[in-house]
């Protein structure tokens, strides 16, 4: 037997779907109207908090950044000729503020290798390398930065005599061959083979050199010095 029709008296009958459901859902609410109103206090509670965070963040930021730029000058000042190694000082000494006063910007971390800069133009090499190393760290996994601290680094080495080392620091540089860095580290180590008395390694990388920047600027010096 054919089902029978409902007629519309039927489906007046039965509850609307959509005011039924309405009503459960107010049902829920009063039934529940202390937790959401607590839900509501920690919400705003968050938002407030993110917004404080924010804001700070950014005066921190501004605050750094001001006080990197006056380090900055300030080094680009003890750089002239009638500057003072007490100029020089200073300039490193507003670098470590930066770092100090404004840790959390995005400035400190920059003023991180530029306080180790000043420490090595001061020829105090041993803190130059540890700031180096340190910063190295922070950067770890970014090889443009990585290969300029090894760079870096690689000058306070040879500075100091320790050529091995600073040998080291290069082949970090030059073993990566995407590195927009590795022209100027090769050319280097090249360099610094023939002052660790390594004659045979330097012709053979200079020879390398040539062969991978024929159109480099150092190209004739290592023409020249590979003739002489």
């Amino acid at each position: 037997m054919a089902k029978k029709k409902p007629t519309r008296k039927d489906i007046l009958k039965k509850p609307d779907e959509f005011l039924t459901f309405s009503n459960r859902v107010a049902a829920f609410y009063t039934t529940h109207q202390r937790q959401f109103s607590y839900l509501g206090i920690i919400l705003a509670a968050l938002i407030v908090i993110s917004l404080a965070v924010y804001m700070y963040t950014g005066y921190i930021n501004k605050k750094g950044q001001e006080a990197y730029n006056k380090a900055y000058m300030a080094l680009t000042e003890s750089m002239r000729p009638e500057a003072t190694p007490q100029d020089l000082k200073e300039a490193g000494e507003l670098f470590q503020k930066v770092i100090d006063d404004y840790g959390l910007s995005k400035a400190a971390r920059l003023a991180l290798p530029q306080v180790a800069y000043v420490k090595f133009l001061e020829k105090k090499y041993d803190e130059a390398i540890a700031l180096y190393q340190a910063f190295l760290e922070e950067v770890s996994g970014q090889p443009n930065f990585e290969a300029l601290t090894h760079l870096a680094l690689a000058s306070c080495y040879e500075a100091k005599g320790e050529m091995k080392k600073a040998l080291e620091a290069l082949k970090r540089v030059t073993d990566q061959p995407d590195s927009p860095f590795k022209e100027s580290a090769m050319w280097s180590l090249a360099r610094v083979y023939g002052l660790d008395n390594q004659t045979k390694k330097e012709q053979e990388t200079l020879k390398k050199f040539i062969e991978a920047y024929p159109d480099s600027p150092f190209a004739p010096m290592a023409q020249a010095r590979l003739s002489s």
